[in-house]
This record gives C-alpha cells, sequence and structure tokens, in this order.
C-alpha cells in the first residue's frame, strides 16, 4: 500500500508535468497566433498574382506552361506535411495514416515522396520509403524562402516529367478545435482556376475583383506570354505557402488543445491523489487515537 511520502511525491511529480504543458499551451497559442496572422498577410498576395495572372490568361488564345500540361498520371509525387515534434494530439497520426491510405490506393503508380517534417518522414522511413526531398523545421517557422525552395523543387519534377501529377496531404486549419485534413491536386494546374470565365474569378475570398471581362484589367509592356509564363511560377509559391501556413496553424492547434487537455488532467489527478492521501493520514490519525485511549484504558483499568 501506498505511503503519504509516495503520495507526496507523486503529486509534486505531477504538478512538475502540470507546469510543462501549462507553458506549452501558452507558447503554442503564441504560435497560433502568429500563424494565423502570416496567413491573413498572405492572402492580399495570393489574391493579386491570381488576378493578374487571370488578366494574363485571358489574353492569350491558349495558355501553355509546362506545369498547365496534362498528362496520363502514371508517375505520381506526394507531398506529406507533419509536424516536427508530438505532444499534439492526433495532428501527426492522423497525416501519416491519410498518407499511408493514398499510398496504398496508387499503389500499381509510380510514387515519389517529399516529407515535411519529421515524424511524417522518420514513419515513411521505416516503411521502407525513400524521398525526393525532405525539409524539416519549416513549421516552427514558416518563412516565405522556404516555400519558394520547396515550390521550385516541386515544379523542377514536374517541369521535367520526372512525375506526372503532384498531390499534397496536409492538415487544413479550420478553428482552434477543428483539423481539417486534406489531399488536393497541386499540378497540374486545374485550367479552371485561372481561367477568367470561371467562377471562381468573379468572387469569393481568393476572386478578383468585377471589371472588365470579369476582371481588373492591366496596361502591359512585356510580350504577355512572358509575363504569363513569370506568373504561374509564383502562383505556384503562393499556394505552397499557403498550405505551410494551414499546417503550421493547424499544428500549433492542436498541441495548444492536447496540452489544455493535459493540464486539466493534471489538475483532476492531483485533486484525486490529494484526497487519497488524507484518507490514508486520518486513517493514520484514527489509529493512532484508538491506540492512545487503549493504552489510557489498560493503565486505568
Amino acid at each position: 500500500m501506498p505511503t503519504l511520502l509516495d503520495y507526496r511525491r507523486r503529486i509534486r511529480s505531477v504538478k512538475s508535468t502540470q507546469q510543462i504543458t501549462r507553458a506549452m499551451k501558452f507558447v503554442a497559442a503564441a504560435k497560433l497566433r502568429r500563424a494565423q496572422e502570416g496567413v491573413f498577410a498572405a492572402r492580399p498576395y495570393a489574391r493579386e498574382i491570381l488576378r493578374v495572372l487571370r488578366s494574363a490568361a485571358a489574353r492569350m488564345e491558349t495558355p501553355v506552361h509546362p506545369l498547365l500540361e496534362r498528362r496520363p498520371e502514371e508517375r505520381l509525387l506526394v507531398v506529406l506535411l507533419t509536424g516536427d515534434r508530438s505532444l499534439a494530439g492526433a495532428f501527426n497520426a492522423n497525416a501519416i495514416r491519410r498518407s499511408m491510405e493514398f499510398l496504398r490506393e496508387y499503389s500499381a503508380k509510380k510514387i515519389q515522396l517529399i516529407a515535411i517534417g519529421k515524424k511524417g518522414r522518420d514513419t515513411l522511413r521505416k516503411r521502407g520509403w525513400s524521398f525526393a526531398a525532405e525539409y524539416l523545421n519549416v513549421s516552427s517557422s514558416v518563412d516565405f524562402g522556404r516555400a519558394k525552395e520547396i515550390a521550385a523543387r516541386i515544379a523542377e519534377l514536374y517541369a521535367n516529367a520526372e512525375v506526372d501529377a503532384v498531390y499534397v496531404i496536409y492538415n487544413e486549419f479550420k478553428s482552434v478545435l477543428v483539423q481539417q485534413l486534406q489531399a488536393e491536386k497541386l499540378l497540374p494546374i486545374d485550367p479552371a482556376v485561372i481561367a477568367p470565365g470561371s467562377p471562381e474569378s468573379t468572387g469569393g475570398e481568393h476572386g478578383a475583383q468585377p471589371g472588365v471581362g470579369g476582371f481588373v484589367d492591366y496596361i502591359y509592356e512585356q510580350p504577355i506570354a512572358e509575363i504569363f509564363n513569370g506568373l504561374v511560377p509564383r502562383y505556384l509559391e503562393s499556394e505552397v505557402f499557403r498550405i505551410l501556413l494551414e499546417s503550421a496553424a493547424a499544428e500549433h492547434a492542436a498541441r495548444m488543445t492536447a496540452m489544455d487537455a493535459a493540464t486539466r488532467n493534471a489538475s483532476e489527478l492531483i485533486d484525486k491523489l490529494t484526497l487519497d492521501m488524507n484518507k490514508i493520514r486520518q486513517a493514520a490519525i484514527t489509529k493512532e487515537l484508538i491506540e492512545i485511549v487503549s493504552g489510557a484504558a489498560v493503565a486505568t483499568g
């Protein structure tokens, strides 16, 4: 049976753990706030890129670019986004499980992988997978330079016809309590995205503002094909940057929620241990009183 000393030691241990989980919760909350600010700050850039891209596409009879080329999907590139650390609830496990389902579903295809995050890389490496590229410590501080680096590697593989389609698996941030798992096709770029007459071009969060032909018109000095070819990679970079920010925000939200639950569980455990310790202490006091009373009765008898 545990002694009072055992209970005191365990209570001290749980309190120490509670301090750590509370601190991790506050750190995750601060990082989540910065990640959300990054998402909001990146949206105007993404809107303008898409707006000018649609305007340029409207001036071309048939927009042509290597990242728009569609081929039979025999060779796939899968980009998996996870975190570099644990203690984020089911954040990493859900993304890894979805990637394994995807790999089984397309097992007949030739698949290459890009791992963004240590947890996904380590798990898939243990299962015998190799990687076309891997990027670590991205979610802790997402910056546009890393997004350009990742987008350049993806574009290189696709433009060189080493892969026929690019899919990205990540957790999309919806709210602090909700992260939605996504498996999106990144390349080839859907023609509907840049088509001026598409529904997306006249409204919506990422759409262009109404104007001439459903978009804002521009006067171009350079050849339109040159501008279009320069904008398509910029669009890919903005999409990769958005996905990185979404995944980072989802990870911080998941970690904050998990650490908040761990802190509450620690409080409940401390209360239970304190109650059990008080019961043992009360039983010991009662036993001592009985011994004193019994001894006094024997002495006076």
